[in-house]
C-alpha cells in the first residue's frame, strides 16, 4: 500500500465522517418537524437511485449487482438497516445529536463482543478488556442510578447494538457476495421497506423543509460514494481510527445549532469508548497482519 494511497484514503474517510455528520444534522431537523417514517423513507429513494446507478456502471449490470445465492439473509440485512436508521434519527430528537453520537461510538466493541459467538472470530483477553473498559464509559455516559438519568439514551444504546448487528450480518454476508452485491440490497430493499411502512405516514412539507430534503439525500448519496472510494484505495483498518471524527463535528455543529451542551460526564464517557475502539481496531489491524505474513511464509 503506497503512502499517496494511505494519505487519500485517510482523507476521504474525514471527507466521508464530515458529510455524515451534516446528514445527521438535518435528519435531527426534519424528524423534529415531521414523522421519523417518512423522512427516512424519502432519503431512502435517493439511496435507491444511487444504487441502481452505481450498479448499472459495473461490470454486469443491475443483474449481476443483484445476484445472490443468500437473498432472505440479505432481505433481512436491509430491514435491519433501516431499522436501525429509524431509531437512530429518534435518538437524535429525544436525546440530541451529541449523547446519541456518544454512546453510538461503542458499537465497534459491541461488534468485537459478539463476533467469537456470532461469527466463531477469536476474541481474546486484551480485547475482551478494552470491550469491558469501553462499557465502563458507556456506564459513565448513561451515569445509571443518578436522578439525572435519561432512560431515553437506551433508545441510542439500542441504536448503537441495531448497528452492530448490522455490521456482523454485513460480515457474513461478505463470505458468499460481494460488495456490490450487498450495497445493491440495502439500497432496494430499504427503499422498499420505508415505502411500505412510511407511506402511512405522509405529511406536507414546506418549501425551505423540501430544499433541505433535497441536501439530505444527496449528502447520503455522497457520504456512502466517499465511503466505497476509500475503502478502494486503503484497508479499513488503516482509516477506521478517523470515523471517530464524526463525533467531533457532529458536536461542533450541535452546540451552536441546536443549543445542544456537552456534559463533562458525556465528554469524559466518550473519549474512554474512543480510546477502547481504537484499542481494538489497533489489535484487529495487528492481528490481520500476523496472520498475512504467515501467509505469506508458507
Amino acid at each position: 500500500m503506497s503512502q499517496d494511497n494511505t494519505r487519500l484514503g485517510i482523507a476521504l474517510m474525514i471527507a466521508a465522517s464530515f458529510v455524515f455528520a451534516m446528514q445527521d444534522g438535518i435528519s435531527r431537523h426534519l424528524a423534529g418537524e415531521y414523522n421519523v417514517l417518512m423522512v427516512v423513507m424519502i432519503r431512502y429513494w435517493f439511496f435507491a437511485a444511487f444504487v441502481l446507478v452505481i450498479a448499472a456502471r459495473k461490470a454486469g449490470g443491475i443483474r449481476a449487482a443483484a445476484r445472490t445465492s443468500q437473498p432472505i439473509f440479505q432481505i433481512a440485512r436491509g430491514l435491519l438497516l433501516i431499522t436501525e436508521i429509524c431509531v437512530t434519527v429518534m435518538a437524535f430528537v429525544l436525546l440530541g445529536l451529541i449523547p446519541t453520537h456518544a454512546i453510538f461510538a461503542s458499537f465497534p466493541l459491541i461488534i468485537a463482543a459478539l463476533s467469537g459467538p456470532v461469527l466463531g472470530e477469536k476474541v481474546g483477553p486484551q480485547r475482551w478488556a478494552a470491550i469491558f473498559v469501553g462499557f465502563v464509559g458507556i456506564l459513565i455516559i448513561l451515569r445509571p442510578g443518578f436522578a439525572v438519568f435519561a432512560p431515553k439514551a437506551l433508545i441510542a444504546l439500542l441504536a448503537a447494538f441495531l448497528w452492530a448487528a448490522y455490521g456482523l450480518m454485513t460480515r457474513y454476508a461478505a463470505r458468499r457476495d460481494s460488495t456490490a452485491t450487498s450495497f445493491f440490497w440495502t439500497g432496494t430493499v430499504g427503499a422498499l421497506g420505508m415505502t411500505v411502512v412510511g407511506a402511512w405516514f405522509w405529511e406536507p412539507m414546506t418549501g425551505p423543509d423540501w430544499g433541505w430534503m433535497a441536501v439530505l439525500c444527496v449528502t447520503g448519496a455522497l457520504g456512502h460514494w466517499l465511503l466505497i472510494r476509500c475503502y478502494e484505495v486503503v484497508e479499513a483498518s488503516t482509516v477506521q481510527p478517523f470515523a471517530y471524527l464524526q463525533l467531533v463535528f457532529v458536536t461542533l455543529m450541535a452546540i451552536p445549532v441546536f443549543g445542544e451542551v456537552l456534559e463533562p460526564n458525556v465528554a469524559l464517557g466518550a473519549a474512554i469508548v474512543i480510546a477502547a475502539g481504537l484499542f481494538t481496531a489497533w489489535r484487529e489491524r495487528r492481528a490481520a497482519r500476523a496472520f498475512s505474513a504467515a501467509l505469506a511464509r508458507r
